[in-house]
């Protein structure tokens, strides 16, 4: 028999999954980073794999998706996996688009890629308060063009 506890964790991790793939699916997939605003608190941390001068709160988060989505107009996001257990939720998804945009340094080249992820999520609250955002820059930036210096000479 599942007690009172256990049926609350599970019913949050349910509700803490759903909030994840609608944070994709709308922010990401079909651009609307308003929904940033209903899925971050005000004060949520921003943990990423390179230096990043992200935004605090939501808004920082909607400028994120708005700045990338700008670089890659048509992109699509699908959802590959979402795990939850306890406050944490991890969600991986891949992404495709075409890079018409300027994305941080790098001019628009037209070139296609396609590039996945995985997020950490902790809640607190029914909002994330912190992200931890491992995404594979180094592939996406190869594919729009950029040489990536891997720690090994290239074969002369």
């Amino acid at each position: 028999m599942i007690g009172r506890q256990e049926e609350e964790e599970a019913m949050s991790a349910s509700e803490n999954k759903a909030l994840v793939r609608r944070f994709y699916e709308e922010v990401w997939d079909r651009g609307n980073s308003d929904v940033a605003y209903e899925v971050f608190a005000d004060d949520y941390i921003r943990h990423d794999l390179r230096p990043t001068d992200a935004h605090p709160g939501p808004g920082g988060q909607k400028r994120i998706a708005d700045d990338f989505r700008a670089a890659f107009p048509d992109l699509r996001v699908t959802v590959d996996l979402i795990i939850a257990e306890g406050d944490f939720v991890v969600g991986r998804w891949t992404a495709s688009g075409t890079q018409l945009g300027s994305w941080g340094p790098l001019a628009p080249t037209g070139r296609q890629a396609t590039f996945s992820a995985v997020n950490i999520f902790r809640f607190e609250s029914g909002k994330v308060v912190e992200i931890w955002n491992h995404r594979d820059d180094f592939g996406l930036t190869e594919q729009i063009g950029s040489p990536i210096y891997a720690g090994a000479r290239p074969h002369a």
